[in-house]
């Protein structure tokens, strides 16, 4: 599966993965941080320096992604009004869950709170005043974005795979390159995390995303609980690149599986911006577990189709809704919820149908934005644990009418497609398959730590 190409009206919008998003450190992000509380006479120095640091600066920095700084006092002065109206509407920082439904605890929640937003808008209204300067935070200096962002927690890679180079002309229709490259590896090696870059910096301009498949001779077994075998038979996507997602650490009881003699076969997609780009190449970086260590479980990135076998009829002027539905044949933990549509795409939703016929809607996003691929990945305690017999009910909704601020031409017939311009529907989830035993033993173990109600 594919993802859109940039239009030329949207490219110098967003050029790159902000990888600096993905930031492990803990100033940029820190899901526990504090609620700012909102004082009558609000600051900058006192209340809004620190979310700006907490939220936004590591985006907002020379060489980031952003195309405005907001390291400084005259820095948020000169853009107060644009920051006001993007943290209202809730655009900015991009974190589009729907904060009344559903599962509300994820790592690295980039998003702010109430007290934050007001702060803001509060601050802004009162005519932007610094207040004491002996209150400013000290200064963060951040790290490289374009270096390996999990290396700070990590360490170093154990292992750099990188595609062959590709030169891009200057004036050209979008490209998707496709080459397939060997691991090297000649053991069997479980993986705990993975990333995915551009080698040089520049090159972010050019690649809208990347795609790392793993090839490998599967036997369909090897790490997968036992009744999964029949469902989940291949090593899947590997991991991505694309506007809001670096990679993942996955859980301390999971990882992906790599085998001897494996190959990774990449899909960029690459548009033209006017200049030459001579050998554009991209790389990943996998960080591995101790040797001889397995995991207890494996995890697959699956791609889940909304639309029906890349089927969509969305007619001109009018709004449609698609649904799809996938019967787990295993017990299993979902790790993350990442939608993903185009220009027309408004909402996504992934509800849960228990087999006793219970209902509950594990996650949705409201008010989607196009230009980010945002994966939320949902918190240890949190992550939904199913059982086998779950269906999986996944709802898109579509906006192909004026009323839709992103849409081109409400008067087109919208189909599916690798364009902007098309749609798509699907969500990409990594999905931890379970034995029956060990998902008992979970789910024991979380209803142990839920609070007891109080009898009167």
């Amino acid at each position: 599966m594919q993802y859109p190409c940039f239009s030329s009206r949207i490219r110098g919008v967003v050029l790159a993965l902000c990888a600096a998003m993905l930031n492990t450190t803990a100033a940029a992000q820190n899901p526990l941080a504090p609620i700012y509380v909102v004082h009558k006479d609000v600051t900058y120095a006192r209340d809004v320096a620190p979310i700006m640091q907490q939220k936004c600066q590591t985006c907002h920095q020379p060489g980031s992604i952003a195309p405005i700084s907001l390291l400084t006092y005259d820095d948020a002065k000169k853009y107060a009004r644009r920051i006001r109206a993007k943290v209202s509407d809730r655009l900015m920082p991009p974190w589009h869950i729907d904060r009344t439904i559903g599962i509300q605890q994820f790592k690295d929640d980039r998003s702010l709170t109430d007290a934050q937003v007001a702060a803001i808008v509060d601050w802004v209204d009162a005519g932007t005043p610094m207040g004491d300067p002996r209150d400013l935070p000290p200064a963060i200096t951040f790290p490289d974005p374009n270096r390996w962002q999990l290396a700070e927690k990590l360490g170093q890679p154990d292992l750099i795979i990188r595609s062959k180079p590709y030169t891009l002309a200057p004036h050209t229709q979008d490209k998707w390159y496709r080459p397939v490259v060997e691991t090297g590896l000649k053991e069997a090696r479980w993986v705990r995390a993975i990333e995915v870059k551009p080698v040089r910096a520049n090159d972010r301009k050019i690649v809208h995303h990347v795609l790392a498949y793993l090839l490998q001779d599967e036997d369909g077994v090897t790490g997968l609980a036992s009744s999964a075998h029949d469902h989940q038979s291949n090593a899947g996507l590997f991991m991505e690149w694309a506007v809001g997602k670096t990679g993942q650490i996955f859980p301390e009881d999971a990882g992906k599986l790599m085998l001897p003699n494996s190959r990774i076969r990449w899909e960029v997609h690459m548009h033209a911006i006017g200049e030459e780009f001579k050998d554009s190449q991209v790389e990943l970086a996998v960080y591995f577990y101790p040797k001889g260590y397995v995991p207890q479980h494996r995890t697959v990135l699956r791609m889940f189709d909304v639309s029906r076998g890349s089927e969509l009829d969305i007619p001109p002027n009018e709004k449609t809704v698609t649904q799809n539905f996938y019967v787990l044949q295993a017990p299993a933990r979902l790790e993350n919820f990442q939608p993903h549509m185009h220009m027309r795409g408004k909402a996504m939703s992934l509800e849960a149908i228990y087999p006793d016929g219970r209902k509950e809607v594990l996650s949705q996003v409201s008010n989607f934005q196009w230009q980010w691929h945002i994966n939320y990945v949902y918190a240890t305690e949190v992550a939904p644990l199913l059982p086998k017999g779950t269906t999986l009910a996944f709802t898109a909704w579509h906006d192909n009418t004026a009323a839709n601020l992103n849409n081109p031409d409400p008067g087109q017939w919208i189909g599916w497609g690798d364009r902007t311009v098309d749609e798509m529907a699907h969500n990409w989830i990594d999905v931890t398959y379970l034995e029956q035993a060990e998902f008992d033993k979970l789910v024991a173990a979380r209803k142990a730590t839920l609070p007891r109600k109080v009898v009167p």
